[in-house]
Formats: structure tokens, sequence, C-alpha cells
């Protein structure tokens, strides 16, 4: 081995360093997650050099703060999950399964950005004619968009130095790697590095850093967890990659709530907006049927109406199958449980089945009382109305407790063409009158499902 490298052993999920391999990482805990990397010493000039902060120091006083200017990307469900738009100096990790559309999300800013921004694609998976073939079907792009393809981070911040862009794009953090890290390209050292680097041209020279990263079966983005410590906002681009619609959700946002979420529909040409999420979803309900409820979940300041699809049968075996599609299993087994103690529902040798319809994934407590109605009509075999909203938490007594934002939910079941609405009795006060729905208090399961 060369002079000056060695060999380390690295914690796949916090980036911690040891000298030999340990089964438990002492930081984080993690079990079987230390892999042997080689690495290079660096001088120590060299590392008082790079700790080395320019500036003064500052009392915190006399700090002058104002209205930070966003810069739009020219897609609202991207705005409003940022919290408004891009923050600048700002580093954006935007993660998801492969062919989600992390690469056409960012391609179709870069078509709005360049008409009055510099920005500065750079690709480390594809070649330029590739990334042409994409732009074509995307549509046309203005003249300015720089693209460039290269893999070496050293080189890269040189061109940005040169050029001073003012948005850059990084596809993808896998790729990119730093010549004094002797680590293949994607390890735990080069990602932690090559991070740490363009977090620093970031802050440094004012320009808002996009970085595409992969993850892993598991779902998170892939190599140290570290990674999503450094930068400012974390997105993950979420959806079946065979299915039409894609959500893209903050879960880390220094800059804006992380309770956000936009909705895409992917077509030929590219990403597109879906606007009223609501409508899309109840896309197809059938009319009529038992066992379909429309409840309402919250997204941040979002009211998204969905379908929840119940099927109760008589099981054929001595072990009752259940299956829950879209919502939390256990969930669904508790509030089975309170279904059979409260209400003297009979479900231990009824298989069930629920569903959240257009492959939503949503866990909020709210619609506890949807998933209950849907699985006492599909039981009863009666149909709940169709112009019928229900929403509420449903409590192990069988009690139905409020939820937050009972107001945006309710204007949104009434621009939807909703007529009634079942909804926690504690929830009514304070609403004042509305005109064109009908509310209906319930405080208890036994009286929602009287209503059926």
């Amino acid at each position: 081995m060369a002079k000056g490298k060695t060999t380390a052993y690295f914690c796949q999920e916090c980036g911690h360093e040891a000298s030999k391999w340990m089964g438990q990482c002492p930081a984080c805990k993690a079990w079987n997650s230390m892999v042997e990397e080689p690495t290079i010493k660096i001088k120590s000039e060299t590392v008082k050099q790079s700790n080395r902060v320019g500036g003064i120091l500052t009392k915190l006083s006399e700090i002058c703060t104002g209205e930070e200017e966003r810069i739009h990307t020219g897609l609202l469900e991207l705005d409003r999950v940022l919290g408004g738009g891009i923050v600048p100096a700002s580093l954006i990790l935007v993660g998801g399964d492969p062919g989600i559309g992390k690469s056409t999300l960012l391609l179709q800013i870069c078509r709005t950005l360049s008409e009055e921004k510099k920005v500065l694609y750079i690709s480390g998976e594809e070649s330029l004619k590739q990334i042409k073939l994409r732009a074509d079907r995307l549509g046309s792009f203005p003249e300015g968009l720089l693209l460039y393809c290269e893999t070496s981070l050293d080189t890269i911040e040189s061109v940005i130095e040169k050029e001073k862009p003012n948005i850059v794009i990084i596809d993808s953090i896998q790729t990119m790697y730093k010549e004094e890290v002797a680590s293949a390209p994607g390890s735990v050292s080069q990602v932690r590095e090559s991070t740490a680097s363009l977090m620093r041209i970031a802050k440094g020279m004012g320009i808002s850093v996009f970085i595409v990263g992969h993850v892993t079966k598991e779902g998170v983005v892939a190599g140290p967890r570290v990674l999503e410590h450094m930068v400012d906002t974390v997105l993950y681009f979420e959806g079946d990659r065979y299915a039409a619609y894609r959500i893209l959700r903050a879960v880390k946002n220094r800059f804006g709530s992380t309770n956000e979420i936009g909705v895409f529909e992917m077509r030929e040409n590219g990403l597109a907006e879906v606007k009223n999420p609501s409508e899309y979803m109840l896309n197809g309900k059938p009319k009529g049927a038992s066992g379909s409820v429309v409840t309402c979940s919250m997204e941040g300041s979002r009211p998204i109406l969905l379908e929840v699809q119940a099927l109760v049968c008589r099981t054929n075996f001595g072990m009752p199958r259940r299956t829950a599609a879209g919502t939390d299993y256990n969930r669904v087994n508790l509030l089975m449980a309170v279904l059979e103690k409260r209400a003297g529902f009979h479900l231990s040798d009824c298989d069930a089945y629920v569903n959240i319809a257009g492959g939503m994934k949503m866990n909020e407590p709210s619609l506890d009382l949807g998933i209950v109605m849907s699985l006492a009509s599909s039981y009863q075999d009666k149909a709940v109305e169709d112009d019928v909203i229900v929403f509420g938490e449903v409590g192990l007594s069988g009690e139905i407790r409020g939820v937050s934002m009972t107001k945006q939910r309710i204007l949104e079941a009434k621009k939807l063409g909703f007529h009634k609405c079942i909804l926690p009795k504690v929830s009514i006060e304070g609403l004042g009158k509305t005109t064109g729905i009908s509310l209906i208090g319930v405080s208890s399961v036994k009286e929602a499902i009287a209503l059926l």
C-alpha cells in the first residue's frame, strides 16, 4: 500500500470511524454496520488550512435580518415543500427510488431557473447526449443552461469557481469522488467528504446546490446517516415507479415546514403538478358500494380527501387474514378490536382487507373513523351515502376524539360537492355557521355506525 494510506472501519449508518471492526457501532448503536475502507492521511498544514474560517466575530444583536428572498422554481408544488422557494446558499438533498423521476424533476427546474439565473447541471451518470435526449422529451430549454459531465469534485470545484453559477445540480452524490480519499465512489468516506466540499461551496460562494442521492432497499439515502445532517433540506420522492402519481415530501427543512407535500403526475413530457390531489384521488370512486368511505387527511396545511375501502368476509381457514394497504397494519387491527369490543361486531372469524385507494400512504389519526365506518359498512353490507365525508380519531374506549384543522377539512369537502360531514362532536364547537354542508357530530363509535 502507498505511503500515507491506511484502512479504517466506518459505520454505514452514522459515519463513525474506528480503527478496528466492531459488531455494534458505539455512536449510533447499529449492529453489523461497520465496513472497512481505505483512507489517506492528510498533512496537518492542509487540515489547518481547510479548517480556517474567514470572517470576524459578530454579536447576535448586530446582525440585521429581513425577509429572505427566495428563488421560485416555477413549480408551485416544489415551492410549497421547500417553504416558498429555494433559499440562496442552501444545500438540498433529493432522494428516491431508481426511476422515480428525480433527474426529470431537477431538469424541469433548470428549464425555468435558467431563464433568469445561471444554472449548472453536473451529471456523473449520463452523457451530454443522453441529457439532451431527456431534455427534448420535456420540451424546449433556454440556451443559458450549462451542462457538464464529470465525477471528480476537484475538477468540479474549479469549474464552479470559474463560472460562478447561481444554482448547481449534482446528479448524483454517489458517483462523485475526491482524489485525496482512496476509497471508491459511493463509499462512506467519499460521500461524506464530497458532501462537505459541496457544503463549503454553497455557504462560501452563496450558491444553491441540489444533490441527488440514491436510496437503499430500506428506503433511506445510501451512504452515512451524517449526510442528511449536513444538508439544509432533505426531500424524498415517493411513489410506485409504475404508477402515475409521485409525492415529494420534506423530512428535514431548516427554512420551512416538514409537513407539506407536493403531488406530481408522471406523463410522457415529464412531471405535471397535481394542484387538486383530492379530486385526483377520488376519481373513479364507486357509487352505492358498501365498504367505501371518503375521509380527509391533513398534510401540513393541505387537506387531502381519500377513499378508504374495506372488504370483510367470512374466513375459510382457522386463522383469519388481515391486510392493510396504504395505512398502518397494526392500527387496523386495533380499530377492529374496538369494533368487536365496543360495537359488538364478531370479526374474529372474518377476513378483513383495508385499502387507501390511489396508492396513497397515510397514517394520520383522523383516518380512524373512516376506517371504522368502512369496516362496519362492509360487514353489514350497507353503503355509506356518496355525499358524506367522515373523519375523526377513535380511542380504545370507542370514543371519537377531536382532530386539528377541522374547518379546512370541511371547506375542502364542501368545495368538492359533499353535503354531509360526520365528525367528532367536540370539533363542532367554535366552527361557527357553515352553509352548504350539514355537520353531524358523533361522540362514540356506536353513534357513528347507527348513521349507516
